[in-house]
């Protein structure tokens, strides 16, 4: 048996979902690393921008209370803004910790505390990146130190070969996203409230032509068949082109009730961000896992699945807008072989692509460093 640990991990959000894929992942993934029986500590700026503008959305409240009552046992602990330079505040936090794990979207000054503590309290410090900054913007990366840590977890072996490559790191693991089958799951439904749907936020205009190429486009040609977006910052622009290929908007979606809103749908898409195409081929972003948890068809488009993380068949990979018009036909035209092709997804999942196996990945990590 494992031994067990102490753990601190330090997020941007974990309460907060709103346009923060990361806390979809680390909140199964912390607890289980609780389940195994290791004391975890998380540690979150009070208000950071992901909470900040949840309080804003009408479903923000109601977030937070749904999150609180799905994972009651994660102990958060929240600071004020200025107190990530505060050395003597994280002396006497951290002390007796085993290991902490930085994730990427904290201050760099942050990290210089945690660095200057290392020494002296003795533990073992990770970073954990799971965004392509690392690639789309190196020098933000290089003011956290990383040089200086005991090792990087990165979600995807194209970022694990980049940390090598470009920034001479030797110890670094790659540890994927995964679902965390406790929340997604396949729900029972009577009734289909629409037939495709799309779980994902608009960005900086990191996926505008792939939305336009294989949804808008799609939907447009496809007056029949019914399209729902759900997701954030969309300007009034993306909006409009919205609402003129038909495709109903319904704004934030808190992520814990995603399994409801996939139930409720016959198809799900999933659109990468060019990061992900390109320059980190081979990474799928959380909404794959847990889509394909939740037991519906999904049709991806084009990405290059480089790890042999998924079987062939376990969603559709199209390559263009008439490619994803004739999958979406098919699935709706045969609701068996939808049904066949989402249970092929959810077996893979859960074989090898949920949050107790990452606890699990991440625990022997740990032994690994602590060795």
């Amino acid at each position: 048996m494992s031994p067990e640990f102490s753990i601190a991990y330090f997020a941007h959000a974990i309460r907060s979902d709103w346009n923060n894929g990361n806390a979809h992942f680390l909140r199964g993934l912390l607890d289980h690393l609780r389940k195994l029986g290791h004391k975890v500590n998380i540690f979150e700026p009070s208000a950071g921008w992901s909470i900040h503008n949840l309080r804003t959305e009408p479903l923000g409240d109601a977030a937070l209370a749904e999150f609180g009552a799905t994972y009651p046992h994660l102990r958060i602990t929240s600071y004020a803004d200025g107190f990530e330079r505060r050395t003597k505040y994280w002396r006497a936090k951290l002390r007796g910790v085993d290991i902490v794990i930085l994730h990427e979207w904290n201050p760099p000054a942050l990290a210089q505390v945690l660095l200057d503590l290392r020494a002296e309290l003795g533990f073992k410090l990770l970073f954990h990146d799971t965004h392509h900054r690392a690639s789309s913007s190196p020098a933000q990366i290089r003011l956290y130190g990383i040089d200086q840590f005991d090792g990087v977890l990165a979600f995807g072996e194209s970022l694990r070969t980049l940390y090598g490559e470009q920034f001479g790191l030797t110890t670094v693991w790659t540890l994927h996203e995964a679902a965390d089958t406790s929340v997604f799951r396949p729900l029972a439904h009577s009734q289909k409230a629409t037939d495709v749907i799309w779980i994902g936020n608009w960005g900086d205009d990191e996926r505008a032509a792939e939305i336009r190429e294989f949804l808008v486009r799609p939907a447009r040609d496809m007056s029949a068949v019914k399209f729902t977006v759900h997701g954030v910052r969309y300007p009034d622009e993306a909006l409009s082109t919205l609402q003129s290929a038909g495709i109903r908007y319904g704004g934030y979606l808190p992520n814990l009730c995603s399994a409801e809103a996939y139930a409720g749908a016959r198809i799900t898409l999933h659109i990468p961000r060019q990061q992900y195409v390109h320059s980190m081929t081979g990474i799928p972003t959380i909404r794959v896992f847990e889509a394909l948890a939740c037991g519906i068809p999904l049709v991806s488009a084009p990405w290059e699945e480089t790890e042999g993380l998924f079987r062939e068949d376990d969603f559709i990979l199209v390559r263009n807008s008439t490619e994803m018009k004739r999958a979406i036909c098919c699935l709706m035209r045969d609701p068996k072989d939808a049904e066949e092709q989402a249970w092929r997804g959810l077996e893979t999942i859960l074989s090898r692509h949920t949050c107790r196996h990452r606890a699990e990945q991440l625990t022997q990590i740990c032994e690994e460093l602590l060795r």
